[in-house]
């Protein structure tokens, strides 16, 4: 491995580890998958690219040392967690009790304050969750070598992970447009989800804030 490209194994083996725990259910995939059902394929992919902003905010959080923060000090750890769990619940709660802004139709909103806020919320919820923060730092390390920048290795995982989990989410996006016409013709379908998502979010918030941080 030189310090510009990882040899052809470490690379195959690092996307294959990177693909089943990018398919994974979890926060992200969710609440893509809701943008893109209640408000349509473009603010799916606005979320789709705020989890992958998040993701490079993690890997330079690595680089710079500051993920090893999260994981070396309970206290730290434990905040971002219940910032984390709180801002997942907060959504979820949020997807409950605001029906009009659930609400399925059949136009396709595709204003910049709907795409930067779908974005935005994508961001905050990768962010704010600290084992994404620990995954980056335990997980990339295993593909990097001694013998070139740790740096520039560690960058170059942390867009090729970012890379894999847009093309995942946007194929969400894609499966998630396909049914989106069958769930806007019916009312009972249409409330089934909004209140499964808001469930689901909160089921995540409350699994995170129960979890222990690693290695303790």
């Amino acid at each position: 491995m030189n310090a510009l490209v990882f040899d052809h194994a470490t690379l195959v083996t690092f996307i294959s580890a990177a693909i089943v725990v990018i398919i994974s259910p979890g926060p992200d995939t969710i609440y893509t998958l809701t943008e893109s059902l209640r408000r349509g394929r473009y603010a799916g992919a606005a979320a789709a690219c705020g989890t992958a902003t998040g993701i490079l905010v993690h890997t330079t959080a690595a680089v710079l040392g500051l993920a090893a923060i999260l994981r070396t000090s309970a206290l730290t750890y434990t905040v971002v967690k219940y910032l984390g769990a709180a801002y997942l619940v907060y959504l979820g709660v949020q997807t409950f009790r605001h029906d009009e802004e659930f609400e399925i139709r059949n136009t396709i909103s595709e204003t910049n304050t709907s795409l930067r806020r779908s974005y935005g919320q994508a961001v905050t919820i990768n962010v704010s969750n600290p084992k994404v923060a620990v995954f980056v730092l335990a997980f990339f390390p295993q593909f990097i070598s001694r013998t070139a920048s740790v740096s520039l290795q560690m960058s170059i995982l942390g867009l090729i992970y970012a890379a894999l989990s847009v093309l995942y989410l946007l194929a969400v996006v894609a499966f998630a447009s396909r049914v989106r016409h069958i769930i806007v013709d019916s009312e009972m379908v249409s409330r089934f989800i909004q209140y499964a998502s808001g469930s689901v979010l909160i089921g995540f918030g409350l699994k995170l804030l129960t979890e222990k941080q690693p290695g303790t």
